[in-house]
């Protein structure tokens, strides 16, 4: 199935997309992808934003900060997420039981991944509209969608499976 499908069908049921994904067989270089395309996009959601703000204050130009924002969203961003999927495997094990690292960094990867829509509509809205409430409040519905998909896709690879080891 399509990754924009995928997409669109996590918001409605994010434990039936992962477990789907999973009965695929989704591997390392996949949930990699996730990740680096999340990355990616999340860096381009960054424009609008940085050049307002470029514009505002022309003390630090739009290259200067979009070189900052390549920095810590392409380079620091991938490394702090394996660091956050070690420490959500290490939750899920010790309240759940034994979970595959690789369950764990797709459904956070993708999660990310399946909100990025959103934070592109939000970086448009921080440039039209600046540092508001109404910014900061569609934030945290990003957020909060995020979370959502990110507790189903945890509840899925955290539930028992027949056959499974004990």
């Amino acid at each position: 199935m399509s990754v924009i499908r995928n997409m669109l069908r996590t918001y409605r049921s994010p434990r039936i997309v992962t477990r789907g994904m999973i009965a695929q067989g989704v591997t390392e270089p996949q949930v990699l992808a996730f990740g680096l395309l999340s990355c990616g996009l999340i860096f381009v959601a960054q424009w609008p934003g940085l050049s307002r703000a470029a514009t505002l204050d022309p003390s630090i130009t739009f290259e200067q900060r979009m070189g900052g924002a390549l920095f810590g969203i392409m380079f620091m961003l991938p490394l702090l997420l394996y660091g956050v999927a070690g420490l959500m495997q290490l939750a899920v094990r010790v309240l759940a039981g034994p979970v595959q690292g690789l369950h764990v960094r797709l459904v956070l990867f993708w999660s990310l991944l399946s909100v990025t829509p959103l934070m592109l509509v939000q970086g448009g809205l921080a440039a039209f509209l600046g540092p508001t409430e109404g910014v900061t409040a569609f934030g945290f519905v990003v957020t909060a969608v995020f979370l959502y998909i990110v507790g189903a896709g945890l509840l899925e690879v955290a539930r028992p499976r027949h056959g499974d080891a004990p």
